[in-house]
Order: C-alpha cells, then structure tokens, then sequence
C-alpha cells in the first residue's frame, strides 16, 4: 500500500511544501515543534485544506486540486489518534472502543475486538471508565477504537506527547506489537529521536514547512539534516544473551557486540539500538578503567562541524557507522582526521533497544 503527497499551502505566514511517499510499515514525520508536521497529518486526513496538490492511497485520488478532487475525512477510512485520547467519559471502555465500529464499511466488519483487546492489553479495563485509566490506558484505548474503524491507514499525531516517560514505555511496546502483528500502514508524527528510532520504518525530516530528508531511520537520525545535537546512531542487530542479575542483554551488531539495557529481552530476538551522538567518547588508543562497557574498533570516515564549536565525527566500526559529537578542540587536541584509526566508547546507559 502505497500513499503519495504533494502538497502546497500557506498557513498565516508559514509557507508548506512537501513531497514524499509512504509505504507498509511505520513512516515518521519527524522534526522538531513548528516544522509542520501536524499540518500534513491533518491535510492527508482531510481534517485541512490544501491549496494546491494531490494525495492519494493506491491509485484512489482523495485529494486533486488540479481537478477539483476532495474527499470528505469520513469518507477516506483513516483512523486518527490525537495527541489527548478524546474518550467519551460517560461512556466504558468497551463502548469507547465499540464506537469506533460505527465508522467501519458493514462489508470491513469483523469480529476482531477480541484480538485488538488482547493485542493492547486492555482487557481488565473494559468496565472502567476514562476518568479511571491513566495516561497510557486512555490512549491504548484510543487507538483500540482506531483501528476498529477498520482504517486502510492509521494516522497518530504525536500519540505519547501528553505523557510521562513511564506511561511512554507503557505505551511504546504495544505501538511495536501493532507495527509488527497487524500490518497496518501507519504514518506517525514524532519530534522524539527515541520514539522514531524505535518505531520507525522510514524517516521523513521536517524543517519550516519543507523536506530536509528521507529514509531509514539509521540514515535520517545519524545526519538529522546537517544538525548534530540531536542526532544518534541506530544499529540493528540480535540477542545473543541476557544478564538477568544486571538486566543487560548482549547484543550482536554490524558494529561489534553491544552490552545494552534489557530487562525482558529474548535471545535469538532482532532488536534496533539507539546510540546518542552525544553519549559516544573518541579514544586514539584502547581505553582502559572506564564505566563505559563498550568499547568499538573504528576508522574516522568523515568530520562536520556544527558551528557550535562542537563536531559531528562519523567513524566506520565494522559494516555500520557511528556518530560521535565532541568540542572541536577535542577533536583538535586528538588529531582527528579521515582515515585515523579510533575506538568509540559507548556509555551502556546510554543505549537504548527497540
């Protein structure tokens, strides 16, 4: 499945351009408050007006202003779920999540909400009402009721945004079961490098109303469009065992095995580890006596700087690259250059699995 955008429009004195394509699995619309994100989420709904361009989902126009083209939002049979849950507060769990079923074509509907129920975990809570869930229970419910609209995609604007990193890790596995068990196109805005990193299939960077890059998601967070404070490496690879006692798990990657916090990993399983180019040390000899567990053969393959007096060092480590941000002075006092042999020294808290 297949959805296109070309849009143009003016918002007051903001000005949006955008082109780009996505397909099965997760693409993000990633970048930072302001850079329109939303915008796009709300005119491929059909939710905003373009002035002039064309959306469409495998072959089905839904937007053409060439040809005068627009499809009522109820009619494009996408489920949104908004950054606040919007649950109906007189009403439980189960009709919350029955309401969505109204929106579904008598021909898409299926006997499945046993299988979203259970595919959410929100079984226990279907007598509750929303005033009696927190955070990340309304908002499971709430996509519980998207996807029971029986969507052709799924559109989440910023769905972890109201919540507080132990309601994010709540949410966040049953956004993977969703991405992984159902096969549901999903475009997904986040201004989150975490959230991206771990969900995303393709990256579209955003920045004042245009396109900065696409891609993978290891391609697009390790440049981030030239702006290194943000930007991380994303490395997959699998789970060769697990340290119960220390809750760490090591990971087998492209770039040497990792030591990476894990309570509930499974060995054999494929997992994707979030590298902060801030959280990566250079070493021109193999560091001894340090926290740091790991520690990475490399070669330096390029240096950007940033105009912060800090530089982006890119450094070839088997058949992946890492990013590392330092001072430019470090990188003076250490001789840094294209082709120097170096070790990357990884903080354990530092990474993140998916």
């Amino acid at each position: 499945m297949t959805l296109t955008v070309e849009a143009k429009t003016k918002l007051g004195t903001f000005s949006l351009d955008v082109s780009f394509t996505s397909e099965q699995g997760v693409t993000a619309l990633f970048g930072r408050s302001g850079s329109g994100k939303t915008s796009v989420i709300r005119m491929i709904s059909g939710l905003s007006r373009l002035d002039q361009g064309r959306i469409a989902l495998d072959g089905d126009v839904l937007v053409d202003t060439s040809r005068g083209v627009f499809r009522a939002p109820h009619k494009r049979r996408f489920g949104y779920v908004f950054q606040e849950a919007r649950l109906f507060p007189h009403l439980d769990v189960r009709k919350n999540l029955n309401y969505g079923r109204w929106f579904a074509p008598k021909t898409a509907r299926s006997n499945n909400f046993d299988q979203v129920v259970e595919l959410l975990g929100i079984e226990t809570l279907l007598d509750r009402r929303p005033g009696k869930l927190s955070g990340g229970e309304q908002q499971r419910v709430a996509i519980g009721r998207a996807l029971l609209s029986a969507p052709r995609l799924l559109l989440m604007d910023e769905p972890l945004a109201a919540l507080d990193e132990s309601r994010k890790n709540e949410v966040l596995p049953y956004l993977e079961r969703l991405r992984d068990e159902l096969g549901l196109p999903i475009v997904y805005v986040s201004h989150s490098v975490a959230e991206v990193a771990r969900l995303a299939d393709r990256v579209v960077l955003m920045k004042d109303g245009r396109i900065e890059a696409t891609g993978s998601a290891s391609e697009v967070l390790r440049d981030l469009g030239g702006d290194t404070r943000e930007a991380a490496s994303v490395l997959s690879g699998t789970v060769e065992d697990v340290d119960a006692v220390h809750r760490l798990a090591r990971v087998k990657t492209g770039a040497g095995t990792l030591l990476v916090p894990a309570e509930q990993a499974q060995v054999g399983k494929t997992v994707r580890v979030l590298v902060p180019a801030r959280d990566v040390m250079i070493a021109t000899t193999r560091p001894e006596g340090l926290s740091a567990l790991n520690i990475l053969a490399g070669t330096v393959e390029r240096i950007d700087a940033d105009g912060d007096g800090m530089i982006g060092v890119r450094i070839t480590c088997g058949s992946e690259t890492i990013l590392a941000r330092i001072t430019a002075f470090s990188g003076s006092v250490l001789g840094l250059a294209p082709g120097r042999e170096v070790f990357a020294a990884i903080k354990t808290a530092a990474l993140e699995r998916r």
